[in-house]
């Protein structure tokens, strides 16, 4: 058994529509076994024996002064964009057109998707993301690279091949029935090997003919364990463009859900231009909405309407959408949720936004009870955040009077910085010393 001492907190509820929705230890324990969670709680409630059976057999790590909590989950990122992150373009078709498509095609090199999938991960642990679901390419190379560098640090990764069979270079382009084939072959390699998922991933409707679609929706019922992830409704020039290719469907989303891809385990990343109708369905299917702030505001897409999704009910959560996104923190992730949300009239309390990036993430994903929380037999996948990291930010911390203020200023100053430690399965996987 292993065990941490620190402030400790976790989620069981999301904080905008339930009063008890965290767990907050102000002097905390985590107990850890087998790379599972035993128990979080009070350090002094704690029973007596228990700390001598723990005293007597192990040392209880100290990172009193610090918090633990559950590793941040992102939920829509592109790791082949590593290295084009904060690359210039006026709209998201110019710099898929720049960028994004040439920078993909060195992925038919393994050695190349090996390297790039390594540094990518180090990025997400030194940030305090332990879990993600990340879009590879269309070459099922990047595909195995990826997996691989996961599988060796036993972490809980989610990702798939991209499908894309039109409207895009020829040196990227599958075929509707290729395209599948090789999604299946890596589903069944990959899904559920050790803590590996694998999400069917069409880039988006505009780059999959008709038959993809048709034949990816099949997929996604005949494995309704497998995730399925997607782009929708990001920019107004995307969604003017799907009007224009699919003139028969009421709206983007109308278009995946005419090929049954709404349903759970489906992750549409932005959703920003969508209507209640869009919502309702989507609230209906349990299928989730990543949000995208920094991205959205990076390319000028547009703002998320919380208000809107959470009178729908659609699961919600947090991503950074690197490299759209401009980066790999959560808590940068955070800052500019809580800009967005103002900008749209809505609050959005620092405390919903660590649930957002924790359990929410893990509800979007039908993960609840493996990941996201510390409920006994949960994967240990946590995190250690240091309120002093940097002098700001400790300057600032001192002065706070509760934990939303504390967490607040944690989101709107803190970055990798604040990432003292992170552990995955219950394993030390980064120190910030």
């Amino acid at each position: 058994m292993q065990a941490y001492r620190a402030s400790v907190l976790h989620f069981s509820a999301d904080p905008a529509h339930h009063s008890d929705a965290y767990h907050w230890h102000e002097d905390g324990l985590l107990l850890i076994a087998d790379g599972k969670v035993v128990a979080a709680g009070d350090y002094q409630q704690f029973s007596v024996q228990l700390k001598a059976e723990l005293k007597g057999e192990l040392k209880i790590q100290d990172y009193r002064g610090k918090i633990i909590m559950p590793g941040f989950i992102d939920t829509h990122l592109h790791y082949p964009q590593t290295d084009m992150i904060a690359s210039p373009a006026p709209g998201l078709l110019p710099w898929l057109e720049k960028y994004t498509f040439p920078t993909e095609r060195k992925f038919s090199d393994p050695a190349h998707a090996g390297e790039v999938a390594k540094f990518f991960i180090d990025e997400l642990l030194r940030c305090g993301t332990t879990t993600a679901m990340v879009y590879c390419t269309v070459n099922p190379v990047s595909v195995d690279a990826f997996f691989t560098a996961s599988e060796t640090r036993n972490l809980r990764m989610v990702t798939g091949k991209v499908l894309m069979d039109r409207n895009c270079p020829e040196f990227l382009q599958d075929t509707a029935e290729g395209g599948i084939r090789d999604s299946e072959e890596l589903l069944k390699k990959w899904h559920k090997r050790g803590r590996q998922l694998y999400a069917i991933t069409p880039r988006f409707a505009p780059t999959s003919s008709n038959a993809q679609l048709q034949l990816a929706g099949e997929l996604a019922q005949a494995y309704p364990d497998a995730y399925l992830q997607t782009h929708a409704a990001e920019n107004t020039d995307e969604v003017a463009w799907v009007k224009s290719l699919f003139p028969d469907s009421r709206s983007y989303m109308d278009v995946y859900d005419k090929y049954g891809m709404l349903r759970p385990r489906s992750m549409y990343g932005h959703c920003v231009w969508l209507d209640d109708q869009d919502r309702r369905r989507m609230a209906e299917t349990q299928s989730a909405a990543a949000i995208c702030p920094t991205s959205n505001l990076f390319l000028g897409s547009g703002l998320f309407d919380f208000a809107g999704a959470d009178t729908a009910g659609v699961p919600l959560s947090l991503a950074t959408d690197v490299g759209g996104g401009t980066s790999f923190s959560m808590l940068q992730t955070m800052n500019e949720a809580y800009k967005v949300a103002r900008m749209a009239t809505t609050y959005l309390p620092a405390l919903r936004m660590f649930y957002l990036a924790t359990l929410g993430g893990a509800r979007s994903m039908q993960l609840e009870g493996t990941i996201g929380n510390f409920v006994a037999g949960a994967e240990a996948d946590f995190i250690v955040l240091d309120p002093q990291a940097t002098p700001l930010l400790a300057r600032r911390s001192e002065r706070t009077e509760c934990l939303e203020e504390l967490l607040f200023a944690l989101a709107l100053l803190g970055d990798d910085r604040a990432i003292a430690a992170t552990y995955a399965a219950g394993k030390l996987v980064h120190s910030r010393t």
